[in-house]
């Protein structure tokens, strides 16, 4: 009997890889075929315009959190147009990455941190793309947040920083100041009481919207200072901060481009699809 089904596609799913991170990173990463794109969404404009092209064949689009220019201070940020702009560019994954600073004697300037929790302190950003504006999405979305990174994802940037030979740890809790001010010593020992090992001013809401996306995200920090938890403790400059980063950045480019040629090569068509139903079944 002639068999008149069509055979099922079973063809993985065409991944698209956003880079979200400093302004430095728009000049080390090396994009083949680079074009530049004003992204509108309904929550406004993303941070600056966001760069596609080419990673070692693989789709990318680049995008610098604070502005090119790094004038925009982390409660200002459009956490909200960044991700969406991802999301109609069409990326199925989000890698990005932080300065932090560190709550743990172990935890030491210039080490790398591939975090697996967080900790959103933040006062006034936008949490959800599902709040009833005009143009947001209808309805309520109870997003679960275990966990926090996508798993697979962080494990590819971590073995990427690992094959390096780059100082790294394989998990950490950051906690996300309001900012743009430092926090306490008062304040770090609650921090640290509550279990957070790092402080950044950029994490959340990112990681939670594009978890609320759909988009598999991830994070790779650098740890550029030690926060001071007791009274003896030098405090870093924003300068020597800044210099630490900069010293650094190659390294990140580094670990990004060899996660993303490693992801590139495997099929993601169930995870992709699992971040799409989470959505739909906590709406």
């Amino acid at each position: 009997m002639e068999n008149n089904l069509a055979p099922i596609n079973e063809d993985p799913f065409p991944i698209k890889i956003g880079i979200i991170g400093d302004a430095d990173l728009d000049t080390t990463i090396s994009l083949q075929d680079r074009m530049e794109y004003a992204v509108c969404t309904p929550f406004g404009k993303p941070s600056d315009i966001i760069i596609e092209g080419l990673i070692d064949g693989v789709k990318c689009a680049l995008l610098c959190r604070n502005g090119r220019l790094h004038d925009i201070m982390p409660t200002n940020i459009n956490y909200r147009a960044n991700i969406w702009a991802m999301r109609k560019l069409g990326c199925t994954h989000i890698l990005v990455t932080h300065s932090l600073s560190s709550l743990r004697e172990d935890i030491m300037p210039g080490d790398f941190v591939v975090p697996h929790d967080l900790i959103d302190h933040t006062t006034r950003r936008a949490q959800t793309f599902y709040d009833g504006t005009l143009g947001s999405p209808f309805g309520v979305c109870h997003l679960p947040m275990y966990p926090a990174f996508c798993e697979r994802t962080r494990q590819h940037l971590l073995n990427a920083a690992q094959e390096l030979d780059l100082a790294t740890h394989s998990k950490a809790t950051v906690l996300t100041l309001e900012g743009p001010r430092y926090s306490t010593l008062a304040e770090n020992n609650i921090y640290r009481k509550w279990g957070a090992d790092l402080l950044s001013m950029t994490l959340s809401p990112e990681a939670t919207l594009a978890k609320e996306a759909g988009i598999l995200y991830a994070s790779i920090g650098l740890v550029t200072n030690i926060e001071c938890w007791c009274a003896n403790q030098p405090i870093a400059t924003t300068h020597e901060i800044i210099y630490v980063f900069k010293n650094k950045v190659e390294k990140l480019q580094q670990v990004l481009s060899k996660a993303i040629t490693n992801i590139s090569k495997e099929d993601w068509s169930e995870d992709i699809l699992k971040a799409k139903v989470n959505i739909r079944f906590n709406t």
